[in-house]
């Protein structure tokens, strides 16, 4: 009894597969391997000397000749084949499938047959991921991601962040994020893939409270009788409420609030509205204030917008001050 082997590679209702055969060559019976059709199916070609054939599954027999005895509707005999072809066809392929299939033959009352392995591949696919998360700064993140495939699927992560950056963070099912900061807030994207199909990719959102932080605040001069409009702006989340102070006393200019960013706005300036105010920014996580002068267009101010005397005046300040010295 001669026997050959062969590996046979499917994907379950896919459309490229092969199609292993098995003919008479030179007094051997030799197994070939074709592109076939969209559906998996297993071809075995045969002589005249042949007398009789079937088809086999371990150890089940599917086909007996013409005779169907699978009870599987899936498994075909294909028609409309040459004469000494002898194949079956098998329909929406799944995972169950897989295993040896042998195309047994007898001539001249000697049996032979032929062996080809069905190896059925599914492409991975993401079965479960943890639900979006929001936590405090600070805390400790598990995110869990699980999928299916063969062969096995490989498992990437990937964090995109708010400010559009995205880099590589680790492979595995699990992502541990320690102590986590609010730079690592935004989209962490799972990526399964074993190289038989595209992709499965699902992302879990990780939203970060922080306290606020002005990011923004500076100063501006202005002239008696103009428009004034002084700025504050702070990140946190949740989102920051916003109110502004002068020597202690709440203001009640109006206030603009547009996103992170609050305006105290004066329509009309007078001169009890110069000097210092405080912007006060606070949510659930924190508070954090920042001083912002009004001042007149006689002050000069610094890079920060801090107003200062005047150049001129300062000079003046240390004459008085020296000659009022040397008396002594």
């Amino acid at each position: 009894m001669s026997r050959g082997k062969s590996v046979l590679h499917v994907l379950p209702m896919l459309a490229w597969v092969y199609s292993c055969g098995f003919t008479y060559i030179s007094n051997m019976y030799v197994c070939l391997c074709v592109f076939y059709s969209l559906f998996p199916s297993v071809r075995c070609n045969v002589d005249s000397k042949v007398s009789r054939v079937a088809w086999l599954n371990r150890t089940t027999i599917l086909f007996a000749g013409n005779e169907k005895w699978s009870l599987d509707p899936r498994v075909i005999l294909m028609e409309n084949t040459a004469v000494t072809e002898y194949s079956i066809k098998i329909q929406n392929v799944d995972v169950h499938d897989e295993g040896p299939y042998v195309c047994s033959i007898l001539t001249n009352r000697k049996p032979k047959s032929t062996k080809v392995h069905l190896i059925v591949q599914v492409p991975a696919r993401i079965t479960n991921i943890s639900k979006d998360i929001t936590v405090n700064e600070g805390s400790n993140v598990n995110l869990m991601c699980l999928a299916v495939g063969r062969p096995e699927a490989n498992i990437v992560w990937k964090h995109h962040s708010p400010r559009g950056t995205h880099k590589f963070v680790t492979e595995g099912e699990n992502l541990e994020l320690t102590a986590i900061t609010k730079e690592q807030s935004g989209t962490y994207e799972c990526i399964a893939s074993n190289d038989i199909s595209s992709p499965d990719v699902r992302t879990v959102e990780v939203t970060i409270n922080y306290p606020p932080f002005i990011s923004k605040a500076r100063s501006m001069g202005t002239s008696v009788g103009q428009k004034g409009v002084l700025q504050c702006e702070a990140s946190a989340v949740p989102r920051a409420d916003f109110e502004w102070y002068k020597e202690d006393r709440r203001q009640v200019f109006p206030l603009k609030t547009q996103g992170k960013q609050s305006m105290l706005i004066f329509f009309n300036v007078s001169e009890e509205d110069y000097g210092n105010y405080t912007c006060v920014a606070t949510n659930i996580m924190g508070i954090t204030n920042a001083s912002i002068i009004l001042y007149g267009p006689g002050a000069m101010h610094d890079v920060n917008g801090a107003a200062v005397l005047p150049r001129c005046s300062v000079c003046l300040l240390l004459t008085v001050t020296l000659i009022y010295l040397l008396k002594f």
